[in-house]
């Protein structure tokens, strides 16, 4: 395995770190003002758009799809260091180079099992960043973690697909530019467990779909990622083209979707930390306590340390996997692909925690941006899965080995 960069990801990394200096960093107080000013907490401020046209303008635009025909072309070992950078400012950056989740995920999902009508109605206008889209497959009366028990139904009515249920967690819902769902439903309750579900996609505006409420995450609206919606589907017609894929297919095209969101998520994850571990050791050098710099305490310096070699672990664990992923796929990555699903939101979680207690009563506050990272960190134990149902996979394929 080779780790190091390659000419062209040196490149991009210097262009979004510039990127990130001279235009995502000093955009956050804005955008938080816009939001406010807005009165609307989904509300999608002028400073997004803006932070969009100079990503586009410096090349850094959809860098996260391997499809040269689509995206940049780029392996997942190269994206791995420019998806960590966009994490230092996870709320701005992802969305400013039109590589947030859900979109990435549902962009993906097209480019690999959409119809030539389906990539040139919804997946061109994703990639162009005109619109947002949402995906619908988590339920409230069902315990969604694990994705059989899906119960909204997409049942054949001669040239359409009726579609009857309830999702929430519906991630891009409530973003006002949000022009389609990806809706996962059962087509046949007695096929294989396996084989009951499809994809189906149901444009926002179709009768029927009611957008009930938005989703709060420890109080916040997460609408930089197009917010979370419960969304009721009553009768919702649509035409037969609009399945994804065929019939039965739903819960491998899930599967699909998912690993490469959980690493995207992961490398993120890991430039969530560096910004905690440096705004960390920049409040310590700064604070005085007791009569000397917090620095000098020794709890401190092993939240430090500590920090630092959870980050390096967790790195090397999410490149592994991103080499694994170009090397032999995402099947053959499977393992790796949930162990750094379980490990990296616990990493991040952790070294967060120790730059807020190191900032006090600040570190709660809005002045910081390590409440929200907190908050992203500990959801995202949950999302893709949770851990418990990661490691209990990992535990069947280990035993597995030696039974």
């Amino acid at each position: 395995m080779e780790f190091a960069y390659d000419d062209r990801t040196i490149e991009l990394r210097q262009r979004l770190e510039a990127f990130l200096t001279e235009c995502v960093y000093p955009a956050e107080p804005v955008h938080h003002e816009q939001v406010l000013a807005a009165g609307d907490p989904w509300a999608r401020p002028p400073v997004m758009e803006e932070l969009k046209a100079q990503a586009r303008k410096r090349g850094l635009w959809n860098l996260f799809l391997p499809d040269a025909r689509y995206g940049a072309g780029l392996t997942n070992l190269q994206y791995a260091p420019l998806a960590e950078l966009t994490g230092r400012s996870p709320h701005l950056a992802p969305e400013a180079l039109n590589c947030a989740a859900p979109d990435t995920g549902n962009m993906e999902l097209l480019a690999e099992f959409g119809s030539a009508e389906q990539r040139k109605q919804w997946l061109m206008p994703l990639l162009a960043g005109e619109i947002r889209s949402a995906f619908c497959m988590t339920e409230p009366e069902v315990a969604s973690s694990d994705a059989t028990n899906i119960a909204t139904r997409i049942t054949r009515d001669g040239d359409h697909y009726v579609i009857n249920g309830r999702k929430w967690w519906s991630s891009g819902a409530m973003d006002p530019r949000c022009e389609i769902f990806i809706v996962m439903g059962k087509t046949d309750p007695d096929a294989d467990r396996h084989r009951q579900q499809s994809m189906i996609l149901v444009p926002r505006d179709t009768p029927g779909v009611t957008v009930r409420r938005g989703m709060r995450v420890f109080g916040y609206s997460d609408a930089p990622h197009g917010g979370h919606a419960e969304i009721d589907f009553s009768d919702v017609r649509v035409p037969v083209e609009n399945l994804v894929g065929e019939e039965g297919t739903g819960f491998a095209i899930a599967q699909a979707r998912l690993g490469p969101g959980r690493i995207h998520h992961c490398m993120r994850l890991i430039g969530m930390a560096e910004r905690a571990l440096e705004l960390l050791c920049r409040r310590v050098l700064d604070r005085i306590a007791f009569g000397r710099p917090l620095a000098e305490q020794g709890v401190v310096r092993e939240w430090i340390a500590e920090s630092r070699v959870r980050i390096e672990q967790a790195r090397l664990l999410v490149l592994k996997t991103a080499w694994l992923m170009d090397t032999v796929g995402n099947k053959g990555a499977h393992t790796e692909i949930q162990a750094i699903k379980i490990a990296t939101p616990l990493m991040a979680e952790w070294v967060i925690d120790k730059a807020i207690q190191a900032y006090g009563g600040a570190g709660v506050s809005q002045d910081t941006p390590l409440a929200e990272l907190w908050a992203a960190a500990r959801t995202l134990r949950l999302a893709d899965g949770p851990d418990e149902v990661h490691r209990a996979s990992l535990a069947r394929r280990e035993l597995r080995r030696w039974s």
